[in-house]
């Protein structure tokens, strides 16, 4: 048996084990190391999910990892290879897929939603999704690979260009990261952000952050960019206030890049789209080319992923980890170590 951690219904999970499941034909069963709660693994504690999500579900889609064995007709791959996953499986046949847009298959399985995350001490995954790992890169920093790899995604859609000026609403984990990667890009960039802790982190990497409760941003982006406004902005916050800061500070022909989740539809103020001539950009996901930069950026120390990590808790006490979660106060990124020896039993 293996030790998982699992979503039951609203606000309840727990830790429990299950069957290991061997590797079939194309499959890689792997040790999880450490994986990552993220912002959707959230949208599932809360329940928000729930038509989506068959219970009891394992979580977790951002892991770093060892193989521990390969299926018939998996090449390429051994025991002891340090990995992470790309948690996508597209079926290939719809019309996404064939205008070569896979990682928004109409049909798509985000492994870790739709079918069994890494929230566990074995998992078995088609080896297609696996991305190598180098031996230099520890496992709990590569554990941001994968939120990495949606801010490289976000970035590039938004075709940010170097000296072009950047909002980011929004400064959370993948918030931090679209700056860092926007700034490697060569943009000049500004976060805002409503919680101390995380501006004061923000600050500590070189970038400037401002508080919407105490600055007004749209005049101070008009400040920094001599009344322009900014070139891009990109809305990570989820909040309606964030979408209307978005919008409020960018210049002629800005682009607005959507990053965040909203459960519900907001209002937006379409006659600044039309008076500058905004545009919305939709940013999902992420194709194996993101995932491959993204390894590099980490692995080089472009993305201090040591910087953010708040706590790393063995799988036993996940749980306890989404609650602290929930409740804010200063915690960036939590890691969920599923390694046999955190948690004190064999498998």
């Amino acid at each position: 048996m293996t030790l998982a951690a699992r979503y039951m219904s609203a606000r309840t999970l727990d830790t429990a084990p299950v069957e290991p499941s061997p590797p079939g034909p194309g499959e890689v069963e792997l040790a999880p190391a450490y994986v990552g709660i993220c912002g959707t693994d959230l949208h599932i504690f809360h329940g928000d999910m729930d038509a989506r999500v068959q219970t009891p579900a394992v979580l977790g889609h951002e892991m770093s990892g060892r193989v521990v064995s390969v299926g018939p007709g998996v090449a390429g791959w051994r025991p002891g290879d340090a990995v992470t996953v790309m948690p996508l499986r597209w079926d290939d046949t719809c019309p996404a897929c064939r205008a070569g847009h896979q990682h928004v298959c109409q049909h798509l399985d985000f492994i870790g939603i739709d079918s069994p995350g890494a929230m566990q001490q074995r998992w078995t995954v088609p080896a297609s999704t696996l991305i190598r790992l180098p031996e230099s890169l520890a496992l709990d920093r590569a554990a941001l690979v994968e939120p990495t790899a949606v801010a490289v995604h976000d970035v590039g859609r938004a075709k940010v260009a170097e000296g072009e000026k950047v909002v980011v609403v929004g400064g959370g984990p993948v918030g931090i990261l679209i700056a860092l990667v926007a700034r490697a890009a060569g943009a000049e960039v500004r976060v805002v952000e409503l919680s101390a802790h995380r501006r004061l982190l923000a600050e500590e990497l070189g970038l400037t952050a401002w508080d919407p409760a105490a600055d007004d941003v749209p005049e101070l982006v008009g400040e920094w960019t001599g009344e322009a406004g900014a070139d891009v902005a990109f809305e990570v916050s989820g909040a309606a206030g964030g979408v209307d800061t978005a919008v409020d500070v960018l210049g002629v022909r800005g682009r607005l890049c959507l990053v965040a989740i909203h459960p519900r539809p907001r209002e937006v103020n379409l006659h600044r789209f039309f008076w500058r001539e905004l545009t919305l950009i939709g940013a999902r996901l992420y194709d194996r080319g993101d995932f491959e930069k993204a390894v590099a950026l980490v692995a080089d120390g472009t993305i201090p992923a040591e910087r953010l990590i708040s706590k790393v808790v063995p799988l036993a006490q996940a749980p306890a980890a989404f609650e602290a979660l929930e409740g804010g106060g200063n915690v960036m990124k939590i890691l969920v170590d599923c390694t046999d020896d955190a948690q004190g039993v064999a498998v």
